[in-house]
């Protein structure tokens, strides 16, 4: 038989496991996220003005704004390939009213030596955009499929030349990457810096280049318009606009895939309320008929992922783009 004193000693213990337990499982509960900003909210885009990451954020923005009651101003602050920008929306005072679109460079520019600012500097808040590349060929290439792509570059390595964007950016990095995980060099297609995709997608169809790897979404018209064919997508998961490109996770061994990302973050030490108060309005934005239509006028797919999804993928893409900076030498 249980003593009197066990019996509360007990009793104690399973009121303070409950309490931990309640205390724990409302910090995701969106009825606890009561944080409402009272004035207008700086929403900071690293990139310059009318390119795919401002469009995201300005679209968001304008939904945030009906949502949240106050004006969110975006305010483009570029410059040092995306530091100037992620310096000031990390650096920036965490009490709300301060957001910004932290895309995928905040695991690349470290690696390249551009600055010590780190995924680990910021507080993610949500992931609102994903764009895959594709392999981008021209129409009449002699390479049919992807894997008589990589076979040329096995027996000829360094002779097939590639773009998409400039030396250690995003696309880059996704095809040294996938070169790498089949076995070769990194280097086996030579890559040639380029000012974005659409250089480097009318440099491939002028002859200058053999290979172009931009967003798969970026490349669609020319393949739709017959200019261009895609040999691969380096996903996991099929473009909704051309479900019949191959993944490369399911055509090469590796099942190598990368994409670009964007997402809304806050500064380092952004309070648990705020952040998760942010997390619920952008998913009632995401979810909404406006961001559907804007999506689909972009030619891109709704994705959503929350706080803690957006913390793992910046911690795994940081992990796996360091590795492809290091292997092609540029890591300093």
């Amino acid at each position: 038989m249980m003593s009197t004193n066990s019996t509360t000693i007990m009793t104690i213990s399973l009121a303070l496991w409950a309490s931990l337990a309640a205390t724990s499982a409302s910090a995701d509960n969106p009825e606890t996220c009561h944080w409402q900003p009272e004035r207008a909210v700086t929403f900071i885009v690293p990139w310059g003005t009318g390119g795919g990451t401002d469009a995201n954020a300005r679209r968001l923005a304008s939904l945030l704004e009906e949502e949240m009651g106050v004006p969110f101003n975006v305010v483009n602050r570029t410059g040092g390939n995306g530091v100037v920008g992620h310096t000031s929306l990390a650096r920036g005072k965490p009490d709300g009213y301060t957001i910004g679109a932290a895309t995928v460079e905040i695991d690349t520019m470290h690696w390249l030596g551009l600055t010590p600012l780190t995924y680990q500097d910021i507080t993610p808040i949500a992931l609102i955009n994903r764009s895959s590349p594709g392999v981008v060929v021209q129409n009449n290439s002699p390479y049919e499929t992807l894997e008589d792509l990589l076979d040329e570059a096995r027996q000829n390595p360094g002779e097939l030349t590639a773009s998409g964007t400039a030396q250690g950016g995003i696309w880059h990095l996704a095809l040294a990457g996938m070169l790498k995980a089949e076995g070769l060099a990194p280097d086996a297609i030579r890559w040639i810096p380029s000012q974005g995709a659409g250089p480097a997608l009318k440099e491939l169809m002028a002859g200058g280049i053999d290979v172009a790897t931009p967003s798969l979404a970026e490349a669609r018209n020319l393949i739709e318009q017959g200019e261009l064919k895609a040999l691969g997508y380096m996903s996991d998961t099929p473009m909704e606009q051309m479900p019949e490109v191959p993944l490369t996770a399911d055509t090469l061994e590796s099942g190598w895939t990368l994409s670009a990302f964007v997402t809304v973050s806050g500064p380092d030490g952004l309070p648990d309320e705020i952040a998760c108060t942010y997390e619920q309005a952008i998913e009632t934005a995401i979810n909404s008929e406006a961001w559907a239509e804007f999506k689909r006028s972009s030619g891109t797919q709704v994705v959503f992922e929350n706080r803690h999804e957006t913390a793992q993928l910046l911690a795994e893409a940081d992990r796996q783009l360091g590795e492809v900076v290091e292997a092609i030498g540029l890591a300093k």
